[in-house]
């Protein structure tokens, strides 16, 4: 069965018009991956009803009523994806350019540079493709408050479900203590992060709950190996305070871990918990150099969500632990971190070089490996990492959720085969985000028969594409691309 997006009127009449914000509707879907008694559940051929943002029943079948009804036939309807780390002003300036050398931060200084205007372009560009491809909530780890701001004012605008906050230090500090030879720069960098910590906790305060209830800002500190004790007890007052915990890079390289443990005496993830860093939800990024002998159990017990980031390092960038933490059992999320904003990209790649890093590591491994799949990948894209956040009304299609949703065409070219298939999350591996068609948060449509709906899409792709052009035309002129901006750069930050 080919793709088909039909809206009908009480009278079957076909429409293409686009449900009023608020309004109840339906969704007739060719597959829905609902919840049920506590486990998730593929319904063929069933509806979900939507009313005042959230979700009031699915069922099996054709629905029986006269609301207005979107028909996707060739489509799975999945609850909205969840990102457990993005940086989302940051992605498009990199992509195709980390790839040459590995390196972000020169772009990410630039980008710090551009002004509130140009930066809510750049992060417009980037949000519209995050929702383009099935993400409706990012927990945002801005690389600067200033960013953090821009995130909040394109998200409230646009019905984003986010949980911002400014990357504690933020750029360009953060580079300084990152790349320190001597630990008394750590130690004269506590004055400065303390005031950070404290704007952060500002912010957090000022927005929470804004965008009717949407926004809840994080405390998102940068590393353990750029923090000190004082800076992690400051960070963890305002934690609780806010109540919406931490979301940290953790044991992100072995030179963080060993950083770790010759100031304090132990691995990164049992500095946090001797630190008592665990007492809201912990999300933790990249763990690549993880103590696979205790790390895994302490974080287990903290009741931490790692965030596997397939793309983190680029498309060409290294795999991360997914089958160790999949094998250990620790909860497992698909985050976004920067360069792709293609959220089903990202769960393909976890899953495809997560398989082949379980069979490269089968005879060296000194703990369990799981084979990982993409029933594995959704539900960390989802329930664990609703769980992780302490919601149950989102991550799940289930009567009484927000109704945080996407549709993504299973049966068309490339992806399908012409007819609904018989066991559509594997039909995933074969899609993008460009196979996504419909996107709603709180019931509200972002995306629209594949259209982004909440702003001019063309208009959001030529302001987005400016502001590149001029970080592009900088890094030329500092050599980047061997001395020559891009064509049609033409600007200077």
């Amino acid at each position: 069965m080919p793709h088909s997006t039909q809206s009908c009127d009480a009278r079957g009449a076909m429409t293409r018009s686009l449900p009023t914000v608020g309004a109840a509707y339906v969704v007739e879907a060719g597959w829905v991956l609902s919840w049920d008694r506590g486990r998730p559940a593929l319904l063929r051929d069933a509806h979900v009803v939507v009313s005042q943002g959230r979700i009031a029943d699915v069922r099996a079948g054709a629905f029986d009523g006269d609301l207005p009804r979107i028909a996707v036939p060739g489509d799975i309807l999945l609850p909205g994806f969840i990102s457990g780390h993005t940086h989302v002003a940051s992605g498009t300036p990199t992509r195709g350019v980390i790839e040459g050398d590995g390196t972000s931060r020169p772009s990410a200084h630039l980008v710090e540079a551009l002004s509130d205007d140009e930066l809510d372009d750049l992060t417009a560009y980037n949000l519209a493709e995050i929702l383009r491809a099935g993400c409706t909530t990012q927990l945002e780890m801005s690389q600067s408050l200033r960013q953090a701001e821009s995130y909040l004012r394109v998200a409230v605008k646009w019905g984003v479900r986010g949980y911002p906050g400014g990357m504690i230090p933020a750029t360009p500090r953060v580079d300084t203590i990152w790349a320190r030879q001597d630990d008394a720069v750590l130690y004269d960098s506590v004055p400065a992060t303390l005031r950070e910590i404290e704007a952060n906790r500002q912010f957090g305060l000022r927005h929470m709950n804004a965008g009717d209830g949407l926004i809840k800002p994080m405390l998102a500190p940068h590393a353990t190996d750029t923090h000190t004790p004082e800076t992690m007890r400051a960070m963890k007052a305002a934690a609780l305070e806010l109540g919406t915990g931490l979301h940290f890079h953790i044991a992100q390289s072995t030179i963080e871990t060993e950083r770790v443990r010759r100031l304090w005496g132990m691995t990164p993830v049992a500095w946090l918990e001797s630190l008592g860093m665990a007492e809201g939800p912990l999300f933790g990024a990249h763990m690549s150099a993880l103590d696979w002998a205790s790390d895994p159990a302490i974080f287990n017990k903290m009741g931490g969500v790692y965030v596997h980031c397939p793309s983190a390092g680029g498309a060409g960038g290294a795999t991360q632990p997914y089958p160790e933490a999949l094998g250990a059992g620790m909860n497992v999320n698909i985050g976004l971190d920067t360069h792709s904003n293609d959220y089903v990209e990202n769960l393909k790649l976890a899953v495809i070089a997560g398989r082949a890093r379980s069979s490269l590591l089968a005879a060296s491994h000194p703990g369990p490996l799981a084979m990982p799949t993409i029933e594995d990948a959704v539900a960390g894209a989802t329930t664990v990492a609703a769980k992780g956040l302490g919601r149950d009304d989102i991550g799940r299609i289930a009567p009484g959720a927000w109704a945080d949703f996407s549709t993504i065409d299973i049966s068309g070219f490339l992806v399908g085969a012409g007819a609904l298939p018989p066991e559509p999350l594997h039909n995933l591996l074969y899609a993008n985000g460009l196979s996504v068609r419909h996107v709603a948060t709180a019931g509200r449509f972002q995306v629209f028969d594949g259209r982004l709906v909440v702003a001019d899409q063309d208009e959001v792709v030529r302001r987005g594409g400016a502001v590149v052009r001029k970080v592009w035309a900088a890094l030329g002129a500092q050599g980047r691309f061997g001395g020559v901006p891009p064509i049609g750069a033409g600007e200077t930050v």
